[in-house]
């Protein structure tokens, strides 16, 4: 197979609550392909940050970012597609993914403030507090055109925002329920 890529890697991304873990398995499970929780591959000291309120750097997001790279690409060495959850709140961080496989396409969930923080408020999450969502939005580059991302409007129900997000990327639903 001389190291060809196959098989396609989605990361659903935006902002913490804006709904990428419930999207993300959503468009998985419609696509018929395995769901990875991105979070899950922060090292400890980011999350031990993030539970004492403390915004990550640029220099802490590295390590998490080149693990999700390796795993995306580790997808396509074994011909398997996939849908990943990462904020990828930065162009820098979506590039960083690229470059380890760039044919990754991108699902960016966009709210306003003002609906991610109502959602945020009114869920607990294991380590990111709602008083970390405002550095969020402040470190948050929007997706150029010239980027491989779909933006969905993260307002609607998650089952309309993964049929947004599948019809826009032309892939063809599973059989599977």
């Amino acid at each position: 197979m001389n190291g060809a890529k196959t098989g396609c890697a989605l990361v659903v991304m935006g902002v913490s609550g804006s709904g990428k873990t419930t999207v993300a398995e959503l468009i998985a499970k419609r696509l018929g392909w395995p769901f990875m929780e991105g979070d899950r591959l922060h090292p400890k000291a980011n999350v031990e940050k993030m539970r004492q309120g403390i915004p990550l750097t640029d220099e802490d997001r590295a390590p998490w970012l080149d693990r999700i790279g390796e795993e995306v690409k580790r997808w396509a060495a074994e011909g398997r597609s996939g849908v990943m959850t990462c904020s990828a709140l930065k162009r820098a961080y979506r590039d960083r993914i690229r470059a380890a496989r760039p044919d990754v396409r991108f699902v960016y969930l966009k709210g306003s403030l003002a609906l991610i923080e109502a959602r945020v408020t009114a869920r607990h999450h294991e380590y990111m507090p709602a008083s970390l969502l405002k550095s969020q939005f402040d470190t948050l580059e929007e997706p150029a055109p010239d980027e491989p991302v779909v933006t969905v409007d993260a307002g609607g129900s998650p089952e309309t925002e993964a049929a947004a997000a599948i019809a826009a990327l032309g892939l063809p639903v599973s059989g599977r329920s």
